[in-house]
């Protein structure tokens, strides 16, 4: 079990530099307070981030489907891919959940994810709201994010509404 004191110093230190730097990428984050990716997301201030239930996995990311196109960043220690399609055409074999269509073919090794966030944060780029679903694996590493909306602009109310629907619909109870 988890020191609560270590818990709440490691929170604290995470928004603090958040303070500091409101719009750097998570990912720069972990790696500067060298900490899991998955803890800056859990503690980022002012309810920017909603842990998800991810005993829903499978229903979470089947209803990507249903938000049209979106920005999905895969990345790891060497490189980082992004894409811009839909999810569908679903499919599971052995390890793997699979979403393969014209403009997405990932393989999902669904066992090794670990926690899924909504999150909503200032982009790095420019400092508008970005609305996305983040995924972990199960030592915190980035698995995928899904970016309903990534700066630019501010977010359209429509994209503001189906975040705000994943988020309710499968937010931790």
């Amino acid at each position: 079990m988890p020191d609560n004191d270590k818990v709440a110093d490691m929170a604290a230190q995470i928004q603090s530099a958040i303070r500091k730097s409101p719009s750097k990428m998570t990912s720069q984050l972990a790696r500067e307070l060298n900490l899991p990716e998955a803890e800056i997301v859990r503690a980022l201030p002012d309810q920017r981030s909603c842990e998800l239930d991810l005993s829903r996995w499978e229903e979470l990311i089947r209803s990507f489907e249903k938000l049209g196109k979106v920005h999905v960043i895969c990345s790891n220690g060497a490189v980082t891919l992004e894409a811009f399609g839909e999810f569908g055409n679903f499919s599971t074999f052995g390890d793997f959940f699979n979403v393969q269509n014209a403009s997405l073919d990932m393989h999902i090794r669904y066992k090794q994810l670990g926690s899924a966030f909504a999150v909503e944060k200032p982009s790095h780029m420019d400092g508008h709201s970005t609305l996305s679903v983040q995924f972990f694996d199960t030592s915190g590493q980035s698995a995928f994010k899904v970016f309903l909306t990534f700066g630019g602009k501010p977010p359209a109310p429509e994209r503001v509404a189906q975040f705000t629907a994943v988020r309710d619909g499968y937010g931790k109870r």
